[in-house]
């Protein structure tokens, strides 16, 4: 599962997107400045890793990953090829969600591709150009099986009748993702990778003085992304890459010196996981702690795979514990004896945080 950051040029993408993997590749003042998009993991901070490893003894401590793409900025015409813009659409269309970042502050020295801050302008140039991109693969697709359907084949005739359903939604230039479609819909949509269908996280970008107290570009992204059932992050990317470089002790300093508790990117991080639809449970022992990334409502066998897949297959049971059970009774053992250990078979939903042992024969 991956997120792509998108927006137009110099809104603060790339300098975000270093900051988040720490790749420390500087960004530059002109539009097109990322030709292919970089891809990079950053962390989910989880405070429970270290919780567990209060208890635990281990070697390492491995967090949950997410893929980012940073991809290159996006202008008015792209879905026409303005600025390359379909090579970049293209890589849109892969992920399985975006990271809109919105320019959110004032500086004289970082020159805005259409001469002003506005970020609700900015917003709807990038839905635009997504809507425009997806009328045009809506269309294209409309035509094709409208040919097929006269097999009478009942799947195309559904399909048909999906993608007409999302036509009639553009046209009133309205995204996809404000569309109601159930779970089947979706399933014969998939294959389109239709970009306005495609959760939407917005990331203002503000300077050091919107960091505690939000400026007028934030107060608009905010109501805007309540109209539509949205959330937003706010993010002094600036800020943020400097703290990126440091280590643990002047980290905390600078935090401190701007009245922050943790770097907006732990923010953003936990905030674009849970946009995906994702969720962690761990694995502890004396090698390691680690949390593994699933889909909420996967089941034990579902979730045994993603360490590897003789697990899924030859999947017997999975012993499940709680963190809290951990913290009441110290040990492993204690919980067993205490009767806290939970044993649960094929059809056990993996709730978020489960410490889980897999049984598995192959």
């Amino acid at each position: 599962m991956e997120a792509g950051i998108v927006g137009l040029p110099n809104v603060g993408k790339s300098t975000l997107f270093n900051a988040l993997t720490a790749a420390g590749i500087p960004s530059e003042n002109y539009p097109f400045c990322t030709i292919e998009p970089n891809v990079g993991a950053v962390s989910v901070p989880d405070p429970r890793l270290a919780r567990i490893h209060k208890h635990i003894e281990t070697d390492r401590i491995l967090p949950a990953v997410l893929k980012l793409v940073d991809i290159a900025g996006i202008v008015k015409g792209a879905s026409e090829g303005e600025g390359l813009g379909n090579k970049f659409l293209s890589h849109i269309r892969d992920v399985d969600a975006i990271l809109h970042t919105v320019r959110c502050f004032e500086d004289e020295d970082v020159t805005h591709v259409d001469g002003s801050i506005d970020p609700i302008r900015d917003i709807e140039i990038i839905d635009m150009e997504l809507m425009l991109a997806d009328m045009a693969t809506v269309d294209t697709a409309i035509s094709k099986a409208q040919r097929l359907v006269k097999s009478g084949d009942k799947e195309t005739k559904a399909r048909l009748a999906s993608l007409e359903k999302c036509k009639a939604h553009l046209d009133q230039e309205k995204p996809l993702r404000g569309l109601d479609l159930d779970e089947e819909e979706q399933r014969l949509l998939k294959s389109y990778g239709l970009l306005t269908a495609k959760p939407v996280l917005y990331i203002a970008n503000v300077d050091e003085d919107a960091i505690l107290e939000d400026n007028d570009h934030v107060q608009v992204v905010k109501a805007r992304a309540k109209d539509e059932g949205g959330e937003v992050v706010k993010v002094c990317a600036k800020l943020e890459s400097e703290l990126a470089e440091l280590d643990a002790e002047d980290r905390n300093e600078l935090l401190e010196s701007v009245g922050l508790d943790e770097p907006a990117l732990d923010l953003l991080a936990r905030a674009a996981y849970e946009l995906l639809g994702l969720q962690s449970y761990f694995t502890a022992g004396e090698i390691e702690i680690r949390a593994w990334t699933i889909p909420v409502g996967a089941t034990g066998p579902q979730a045994a795979g993603v360490i590897h897949s003789d697990f899924e297959r030859g999947f017997i049971r999975v012993e499940v514990f709680s963190l809290e059970d951990l913290e009441a009774h110290k040990t492993e053992k204690a919980i067993r004896e205490a009767g806290k250990l939970r044993v649960e078979g094929k059809n056990y939903i993996v709730q978020d945080g489960d410490i889980c042992h897999f049984l598995f024969n192959v």
